[in-house]
Formats: C-alpha cells, structure tokens, sequence
C-alpha cells in the first residue's frame, strides 16, 4: 500500500532545509508533527524537597538541552547566582553549544563528550574529586548512573524535570498511514491516549531498541527500523521505504 501521509511524534524541525521537508516535496507525502509526550519542570519547592543546595556542588553533568534550561531556570527560581567558575560535563558538542544560550562559552570550564554518555569516562577521572550535580528527568537513561557508580564519583541526582504523556484527543478520528516513534513513552503515550488502538493497515516506524521493545510489548508490528547501518537516521529509514512501497508499478 503506498504511503500519503505520515505522522511523526515529534516538534516540527525549526530548520528550512530539514530532510522531513525534502521526503515530503520528493515523495508527495503529507507530514504532520505531534509530540506524543512532553517535559514539566519540576518546581524549586520540589527540588529543595529532594535535599539539593545548589551551592554544594561545584561540577554540573548536562545530558541534554532540557537539562541545561531546567538548571537555570531553577537557579534562578532559588535566586541562587550560578558561580563562573563552576564546571560544566556537557554530554555532547549540542549540549555544550546550546550552553552558550546562557553563558560566555569561552570564560567558562566547559568539558564536552563525544556522543553516549560513557564516552565521558576519561574527562570524569580527570576530575574524580568534584562533586557532581546531575539535574535530569524523572526517566533517566540506565547507562548514566551505571557509568558514574563505577567511578566512584560523588554525585547526586536531582529529578529537574519530568516527561508527561500528551493529549491526544483531538486526533482521535484521524487516520496516518504511518506512525513514526522516537522513545518508549511515545508509545505509553498511544496507548494511554488510545488503549483500543488497532494497527491494521498503519504502519510503524521506530527509532532505537527500546522503542522497538515498547512497540512489540505491546502488540505492534514494526515495520520501519531505525538506525540501521542503511539508515542511521528516522528520515533515511522513512527515505527508504517509501522508496520502495510508493514506487510506479
């Protein structure tokens, strides 16, 4: 069955030249973007429930440009002035470059990862005697706390912010001939919104095992796979297949 329109369960890319843009004009597709879950911050209120003082620690582990807003928005909820010579553990150039929404990049101490969390061990046992505030989600990655146990660091974590299913009801009656997901709760979220939803004829793409895991748990066909060595990205996997399924016969 040839594919006509797509939904995927994300923001719609800020960027003109995003490649969901170049698939629609290419393919003739109509796409529509609708994030199925979305972050809360947690209140300053919340957080000193949690014991956490700004002030004690010196070393702050960003993991996502959600991380880097939610900090100074609490800070700033607590009045508390963020010291220049705090040190920054940015997990990716992204995160690090996205920083700059808040600080002068180049008078601050900022350590910056390659891609996965783990590949910050090396720039963690340069400064094993820091202490380590994580400001994260209320759904944090297994590999983070794995990675810093083994380190012996001392660190804290602090639930900044909190991923929250959607509402969705308003799509209720609106049929895509593709579902495209990014993370577990994407699918919670579906379910949640929809717990009769039957795929039938949709078809669905995902993004990493654990959001494949989430679909066949819960009963659903996948029918796209992304990263692949073919198709690293959500975009070439949809590239692909449309490729081969809106070809002329």
């Amino acid at each position: 069955m040839k594919v006509k329109t797509i939904l995927v369960s994300q923001p719609e890319p800020k960027v003109e030249n995003s490649p969901y843009h170049e698939i629609q004009q290419k393919h003739k597709v109509k796409i529509d973007f609708r994030p199925f879950i979305h972050v809360e911050g947690v209140s300053a209120k919340d957080i000193r429930a949690q014991k956490i003082d700004l002030s004690h620690y010196n070393a702050i582990i960003l993991t996502s440009k959600n991380s880097v807003d939610h900090f100074f928005r609490v800070a700033e909820e607590m009045r508390y002035k963020v010291p220049e010579d705090l040190r920054y553990f940015c997990q990716s150039e992204a995160v690090a470059y996205y920083l700059q929404k808040y600080v002068v990049y180049r008078k601050r101490k900022i350590y910056v990862g390659q891609k996965d969390f783990a590949d910050m061990t090396s720039l963690f046992k340069k400064y094993k005697d820091e202490k380590y505030l994580l400001p994260a989600s209320d759904q944090l990655n297994a590999d983070v706390p794995q990675t810093l146990n083994s380190l012996k660091l001392d660190w804290t974590q602090g639930i900044f912010y909190k991923t929250v299913m959607s509402d969705l009801s308003d799509l209720a009656d609106v049929y895509y001939d593709i579902l495209a997901f990014f993370s577990p709760t994407g699918i919670k979220s579906l379910f949640k919104n929809f717990p009769d939803f039957q795929q039938n004829n949709t078809r669905i793409a995902v993004f990493g095992s654990t959001t494949q895991k989430e679909a066949l748990e819960n009963g659903l066909r996948v029918d796209i796979m992304a990263p692949s060595p073919e198709a690293p990205s959500m975009t070439m996997a949809l590239e692909k297949y449309l490729a081969e399924v809106n070809k002329a016969k």
